[in-house]
């Protein structure tokens, strides 16, 4: 039931993060505050396809 999922920083568009998520209790796509090492502060990363 749960899928991986890659999650992106929206300003430089870099892929930073895989995590899993439950599709049955969160079908909508998550949004996680974390840091991104190439704008070098902490950012909404937004899950991609």
């Amino acid at each position: 039931m749960r899928d991986k999922v890659i999650l992106a920083c929206p300003k430089c568009e870099e892929r930073n993060y895989n995590t899993k998520k439950n599709k049955r209790l969160h079908p909508e796509r998550v949004e996680y505050r974390k840091y991104c090492p190439r704008c070098r502060e902490h950012t909404l990363h937004k899950e991609t396809k």
